[in-house]
């Protein structure tokens, strides 16, 4: 088996090993570098300095793996590189790279480890070390977590110090001049009489040299670029419509794929009719694929068209048809035996809830991804040779399943990763690759397009995991003295890798995500996850178990602070424990002039904090109740996310999450009847509209230790604040999303 084949089958059971404390990587291992993926098809005269630079006569190229979804990271990952090489926006192109196990992303240990954030004992730092080694000798390249700038900041900064240092060598030795005596400036060597030799002109020299190692990265004080300003790489063309994604694409010779596919996940197809569909109108084929048919035709809606007019008998789902089962199936999971772990036990729980508890039930349902660029891949393929132009977060695994769909060796599939219309975990999946792998296998050298219908995205999406929790908790003297929190939840990381043939061992770290790493004193303190039996099958969705999660120990931490008493922010910031977490309620308190939740008749603020991927983040929503329904006025986000890179993008990113989280939770939910999504489009999915947008002001801080994400962490705290503003509002408290159930919105 290739090495690319074992990542899925083995980084899960690695890590599980690690944390048990049975794992040791040997020196060798984990020292040593993956073979640089850009030397095979180097040219003559070309330097390749390491699996990030390369540059020819012709331009300098910069290679940003980490694949970029609509979040700007192509964008950020270029600049790391651009700062210490010196170079300026518009002196360097950008690639995706090929797939490689050089670029690794050890960022995603911390994820991996069952120790809060803010423990840096000698016990969780050895922990997260051993999964970073585990990720590097597994060759792990994945986009998601919020992990790429924490991944790339260093390491792409010492990739440009090296190609720096290299260059000068170049220099010096066509010059006679010491190093030392060498400067750099706008992708120019520059010698003590002011001549300026381009890095392009360098770089035949440069090729024959070993590229110099021992570099040190500039001071802070000298950087040019992160933590200022910068325009994205793709804002021009994605504003002028001229930047290509992977929907986009059109070569020589394209046919075009649609693909039906039973609705209910994982059902079987017992049979199908063509008769139709064979005779349409520009159809070229009709072809059986797992768990369905497809059509190709000579365009895409003639291939859609087609697929339709397919007649086809479908098996029943493989999990309860109706979604009040689902719920059921949920509810009846808090029980001893669906007992996963109990993540934290603090204090005497039980003795400070005798005879007083205040409780209450919430609840998460399934979302959809829902991107605006549905699936799509194209794949070419020969008996030789796979190419597949798609945009995925996962390109190593996707080459892996690509070859054993095909046949071919994994190295002679060639996978050109595309800029993404938004994912939101939807392309950590891989259905719209091995479909078109399965397609082009039967059509040898014609290159396919498979493109989703809407309504086939819907409902062969992986969504979000359903969870229910169940709260108690009790005030003392004006003040909250303990809180019990028990989630059930199906496991979307159990889900995710099934569909890799593997499973998850130990328990799922991501269903207590945002709830058992609360930074505050409680004197007594309980957070058990259970673990509901697998449902429809499930997958990461922007922020994971956090998203549910942090809803619910946000929102019952605000109905005990209003049965104490307390001032919600107050009570927040007594009861906060960790300085940096502080810092951040701090901020959002003072950004939104808070003066408590209440601002009069119909109007009303709410606060929430949580903590996911190690990043804090604060947000306080103001809303108005109106004859139409609730506005939403104003949201105010304060984060910590140890260094901002690019502050325009950085705020971006931060109110793309809030809106995100805001709409989700105001009206979207996915439901299955007859083992099928009901809701199919955006019609029936309605995230917020542009009328409904409130102001939203964003302030990063950067206090804490170590470099975080900012896409993902914003959303958790979105619909909790929301929650917490309507009741300061409206005296309703909403302890289930989406809130359009039990509210209406202007």
């Amino acid at each position: 088996m290739s090495r690319g084949g074992s990542i899925a089958r083995r980084a899960f059971l690695i890590g599980s090993a690690a944390i048990a404390g049975g794992v040791a990587f040997g020196t060798y291992l984990v020292r040593r570098t993956p073979s640089n993926p850009l030397l095979g098809d180097q040219r003559e005269g070309e330097a390749v300095f390491n699996a990030w630079v390369k540059v020819d006569a012709q331009g300098i190229t910069l290679i940003a793996p980490h694949t970029d979804l609509g979040q700007g990271v192509r964008s950020v990952q270029a600049a790391l590189i651009a700062e210490e090489l010196d170079l300026e926006w518009g002196q360097f192109r950008v690639e995706s790279g090929p797939p490689s196990a050089a670029y690794y992303n050890t960022a995603l240990a911390s994820e991996q480890v069952p120790f809060m954030s803010t423990d840096t004992s000698s016990t969780a730092e050895a922990l997260r070390s051993t999964m970073g080694a585990a990720f590097k000798v597994l060759g792990l390249q994945l986009t998601g977590g919020s992990s790429s700038v924490p991944d790339s900041f260093v390491k792409l900064r010492l990739a440009g110090a090296v190609a720096r240092e290299t260059l000068k060598l170049a220099a010096s030795r066509q010059t006679g001049l010491g190093i030392e005596q060498l400067k750099t400036d706008k992708g120019h060597i520059v010698t003590p009489d002011g001549r300026r030799l381009a890095y392009t002109s360098l770089a035949k020299d440069a090729s024959t040299l070993e590229p110099v190692q021992d570099v040190r990265l500039r001071e802070p004080s000298q950087w040019r670029l992160i933590g200022k300003p910068m325009q994205r790489l793709d804002i021009v063309p994605k504003s002028t419509g001229t930047l290509k994604f992977g929907i986009d694409l059109r070569m020589d010779g394209l046919l075009h794929a649609a693909a039906k596919m039973n609705p209910r996940q994982g059902g079987r197809m017992l049979g199908f009719d063509d008769k139709a569909a064979s005779g349409m109108r520009g159809v070229k084929k009709i072809i059986p694929v797992s768990n369905g048919v497809a059509a190709v035709a000579d365009n895409t809606w003639r291939a859609f068209q087609a697929v339709n007019a397919i007649k086809v008998e479908w098996g029943p789902a493989p999990y309860p048809a109706e979604q009040a089962d689902h719920w059921r199936a949920v509810s009846e999971s808090f029980v001893p035996e669906r007992l996963d772990k109990v993540w934290r036990n603090d204090g005497n729980v039980e003795a400070a809830l005798d005879g007083r508890a205040i409780s209450a039930e919430y609840k998460a349902p399934y979302l959809a991804h829902a991107p605006m660029e549905p699936l799509t891949a194209i794949a070419r393929y020969t008996p030789e040779r796979v190419d597949v132009w798609v945009s995925t977060q996962v390109p190593r695994f996707a080459q892996e399943k690509i070859a054993t769909i095909t046949g071919v060796a994994v190295e002679a599939v060639h996978l050109h990763n595309q800029y993404c219309g938004g994912s939101f975990g939807h392309r950590l999946e891989s259905e719209n690759i091995t479909l078109v792998a399965e397609i082009a296998r039967q059509m040898p050298g014609v290159p396919i397009q498979l493109t989703f219908s809407r309504e086939e995205d819907f409902a062969h999406d992986f969504p979000r995991q359903i969870t229910m929790s169940r709260a108690r908790g009790s005030v003392k003297d004006g003040r909250v003295e303990a809180l019990a929190l028990d989630i059930a939840s199906v496991s979307a990381s159990a889900s995710q890798m099934k569909r890799l043939g593997q499973s998850v061992p130990g328990p799922d770290g991501q269903i207590p995500a945002g709830a058992w790493n609360l930074p505050y004193a409680f004197p007594h303190f309980r957070m058990r996850a259970y673990r509901v039996p697998e449902l429809a099958p499930t997958s990461s969705w922007r922020s994971v178990g956090a998203s549910s999660a942090g809803f619910f120990a946000d929102g019952f931490l605000d109905e005990l602070t209003y049965a104490a008493g307390a001032d919600p922010l107050h009570e927040r910031l007594r009861l906060m424990n960790d300085p940096v977490a502080r810092q951040v309620l701090e901020a959002v308190a003072a950004m939104s002039n808070w003066k408590g939740p209440k601002l009069g008749e119909g109007r009303g603020r709410g606060v929430a904090f949580v903590e996911s991927f190690g990043v804090p983040c604060a947000q306080v929503v103001e809303v108005t109740k109106t004859e139409q329904g609730i506005r939403i006025d104003k949201v105010w986000v304060a984060l910590d996310v140890g260094k901002v890179v690019d502050p325009i993008n950085f705020d971006n990113q931060v109110k793309g999450a809030v809106i995100w989280g805001l709409g989700h939770a105001m009206n979207c939910e996915l439901t299955y009847a007859d083992g099928m999504a009901q809701q199919t489009n955006f019609h029936a999915y309605q995230g917020m509209r542009i009328y409904q947008c409130p102001e939203i002001q964003v302030r990063g801080l950067e206090n804490g230790s170590k470099v975080r994400g900012a896409g993902e962490p914003p959303v958790p705290p979105a619909a909790p604040a929301l929650a917490n503003a309507i009741f300061a509002a409206t005296g309703t408290r909403l302890r289930e999303m989406p809130f359009s159930k039990y509210v209406s919105f202007l």
